[in-house]
């Protein structure tokens, strides 16, 4: 009788966004640690694929599907990669099916409080307290769902490595290549997910008239749907900065970051993707949790006005608990982002 050994084949799902895939990295170093022979594969929204290409532990990347037919297809490929293990840090409907279709023996789902969704999709299930976040970092709340198969959670700084192509690409951008060399170079991406996260255009402004008062060009650096926010700030400007506003690939954008000394953004996608390339971030935060939502690694700011604010800036809109819908941002002032 054969007694080899089978390598693990783990599936893990997580669906979006650019932050929350770029810190799937202390989970997928944790289980190359544990088990090196492992084929490690991710599920993602098609938007974040590009992502996982600069993360040397991941073996695959597969797409959640959109419409019937990737749906059809995708069902007998999973059955074909003969999974051994999934892990679902989502837990919704459509990534449970996925999970109980896979076939793998063993399937893991992650549960933030004691409702438990969809349990026969799942042989396992991590529970975690309600308020298990409240001084502890993301990657920690992610890292649990290691803990029903026995592998140790590592905490550790995700890191990315860009691709010699985008940072060739990068290297060729007028507004990197107009500088001269040895030049510091200093980014500012002033975008957000949500519009209430922004800091206002004019303090933007100020911050790099001051930036240029000591000598330093900074780059505004515009996301998709980005522009407008970028043409605010510059209008309060007397000479336009130097900007970034084509529209970047996700691989690109991590060597333009690579490339700088420093990134002031708000707290966002960005702010981690920039941390995990070993850019020095400094970054804006409004209502959210600094504590779950800081940039990994020794070198990063984080500023946050005192909370709860003080007087309220937008009474009868803001939610508190909410921090997409608040504007508590506005309370930092030029001279602390300075």
């Amino acid at each position: 009788m054969s007694t080899t050994k089978i390598a693990p084949r783990i599936l893990i799902i997580r669906r979006r966004y650019l932050g929350d895939i770029v810190l799937l990295g202390p989970v997928l170093k944790s289980l190359r640690n544990h088990w090196p022979e492992a084929k490690l594969a991710v599920m993602v929204d098609r938007a974040f694929a590009p992502i996982l290409s600069l993360n040397p532990d991941v073996d695959q990347t597969l797409l959640i599907p959109t419409n019937l037919t990737g749906w059809i297809s995708l069902i007998p490929a999973l059955r074909r990669a003969r999974f051994t293990h999934v892990l679902d840090l989502d837990n919704r409907p459509r990534t449970a099916v996925i999970t109980r279709f896979s076939g793998a023996p063993t399937r893991i789902a992650l549960h933030h409080g004691p409702e438990v969704k969809l349990p026969r999709c799942y042989t396992a299930h991590e529970i975690i307290e309600a308020d298990y976040l409240v001084n502890r970092h993301i990657t920690d709340f992610c890292g649990r769902i290691l803990r029903p198969i026995g592998v140790p959670f590592i905490p550790s700084a995700p890191k990315l490595i860009p691709r010699a192509e985008d940072i060739d690409f990068v290297r060729n951008l007028p507004a990197i290549s107009s500088l001269p060399v040895g030049t510091a170079k200093i980014l500012i991406h002033p975008g957000s997910r949500s519009p209430h996260r922004i800091w206002p255009a004019e303090r933007f402004a100020a911050v790099i008239n001051q930036l240029r008062n000591a000598g330093v060009s900074p780059i505004l650096v515009a996301g998709p749907g980005e522009k407008e926010v970028v043409q605010q700030i510059q209008s309060h400007l007397t000479t336009p900065a130097l900007a970034i506003d084509q529209r970047l690939t996700i691989p690109q954008l991590a060597a333009l970051f690579a490339s700088a000394n420093t990134l002031l953004c708000h707290d966002s996608g960005p702010m981690h993707l920039a941390a995990s390339v070993g850019t020095r971030v400094v970054a804006l935060f409004s209502s959210q949790n600094v504590a779950t939502w800081r940039p990994l690694g020794e070198k990063h700011l984080t500023l946050q006005a005192p909370m709860p604010c003080n007087p309220c800036l937008s009474p009868g809109f803001c939610v508190p608990s909410d921090s997409y819908h608040n504007h508590c941002v506005r309370h930092l002032s030029v001279d602390q982002v300075f």
